[in-house]
């Protein structure tokens, strides 16, 4: 019986030792195939001013008559930034904050937009954080919504508007990246509100939560490596989930989908999941953000924090002091979006405006430094879009060698987190 029981155990330690080795050499064909380009490189804890963009899209036509407006916001020099909206008929507000937080670049990007669409007021919110470089997160911001609102079935067929929007947006990056050598990626959450209609959508781990009479309540689900079906769907594919710090498809990224990773395509894809929602009079916020929040703050905790403020960029702006303060050492980007119904006071019709607040941001020495395509059926109508917060979180500029650089830099040294 004990040769027996032993001779089981050595099967059972052969079977994790070999999933170790595809792991490994999942690990090592995505290293292999990036090669190492020299660029000047700049101190770690050099930081750079952001570029405030202030342009209208020469493309209104084709992209439904998208322009781009700044609104109120503040932004400092140590890659933080926040700003504020209110819709003009009351029922809506929304402010969002953003800091580099312990990273020594910023790879989250956020955007927001409104518009009208055959007398349906149309509002969008989306959270990218990227992962070995920015480039796909703005790429999204730039990109994302702009082809779910040319799609010719936004309307009439929303959700799978936004499934094909997410995977195409998908394709049109990585082929618009083909003839390079990084292998960046992005999350994406989004939530469109058509009317009274929400549709949230997911890839990646940032999260949508909203609240319902004060009880916090999660419109996506995180898509990590260890999820039961998402596991499942990998190892189907040929890949391998393995712990390394954390759980890693092929020991090398810490989530199961994303847009963008070339090497890991086959296993980490673009797919969204969608949960839809009704609105009433009970539901009375939404936080959109990315991990650095969700890392350290329970859905509860934002939801109440957010609750306690009485504008939601003082709001987004607390809950990303608090990621701050409970040690969050990842970028933190986070959306705030008041509802306020028929029953409740509405707002003046205003730009929010640019009182100063005090904000609990520590300066640089005391942080740690750690194409679109056009579709030949016609647009509904043409409708004027507007980017209502209009700013990269960007804290440095770079050119286009220096993000090459990061980027391999950053693959080389081995797992990719968000």
């Amino acid at each position: 019986m004990v040769c027996s029981s032993h001779f089981k155990t050595l099967i059972l330690q052969a079977g994790n030792i070999r999933k170790v080795a595809q792991g490994l050499s999942q690990f090592a064909s995505f290293r292999a195939s990036l090669k190492t380009t020299s660029a000047a490189r700049f101190p770690s804890y050099q930081v750079f001013p952001s570029i405030k963009k202030m342009m209208v899209d020469t493309e209104a036509t084709a992209n439904r008559g998208l322009t781009n407006t700044p609104l109120t916001e503040k932004e400092d020099d140590g890659g933080y930034a926040s700003g504020g909206w209110k819709r003009e008929d009351g029922k809506l507000s929304c402010g969002y904050s953003s800091f580099r937080g312990k990273r020594a670049s910023m790879e989250d990007f956020y955007d927001v937009k409104t518009c009208e669409i055959d007398g349906q007021t149309v509002c969008l919110f989306g959270i990218f954080d990227g992962h070995g470089g920015s480039r796909a997160a703005e790429y999204l911001k730039e990109n994302l919504f702009k082809n779910l609102l040319n799609h010719p079935e936004f309307l009439t067929n929303t959700k799978q508007a936004i499934r094909e929007t997410y995977q195409k947006t998908d394709s049109d990056f990585l082929e618009s990246g083909k003839d390079t050598f990084r292998d960046d990626g992005s999350t994406a959450s989004t939530a469109v509100l058509v009317g009274n209609h929400l549709y949230v959508a997911n890839v990646g781990d940032s999260r949508t939560v909203i609240s319902k009479a004060g009880k916090a309540i999660a419109l996506s689900d995180d898509h990590k490596p260890n999820r039961s079906d998402e596991r499942k769907r990998i190892e189907n594919a040929g890949g391998v989930v393995m712990w390394a710090g954390t759980w890693r498809v092929g020991g090398v990224l810490a989530m199961s989908r994303a847009f963008g990773n070339r090497m890991l395509k086959q296993f980490v894809v673009a797919e969204p999941e969608i949960q839809e929602q009704e609105l009433d009079e009970e539901f009375e916020l939404l936080v959109l953000a990315s991990d650095g929040l969700w890392d350290v703050v329970p859905n509860e905790d934002a939801v109440s924090l957010a609750l306690a403020e009485a504008e939601p960029e003082s709001a987004a702006r607390k809950l990303t002091e608090t990621a701050f303060s409970r040690g969050s050492a990842d970028n933190i980007t986070c959306i705030v979006v008041r509802l306020y119904h028929d029953s409740s006071p509405k707002l003046e019709p205003q730009i929010q405006s640019e009182t100063e607040m005090e904000v609990q941001i520590p300066t640089e020495t005391e942080t740690e430094m750690e194409p679109e395509t056009e579709t030949d059926a016609q647009p509904l109508t043409e409708p004027e879009c507007t980017t209502m917060l209009e700013s990269t979180t960007e804290p440095e500029t770079k050119t286009e060698s220096e993000t090459e650089t990061k980027s391999e830099a950053e693959t080389k040294s081995g797992p990719i987190d968000g």
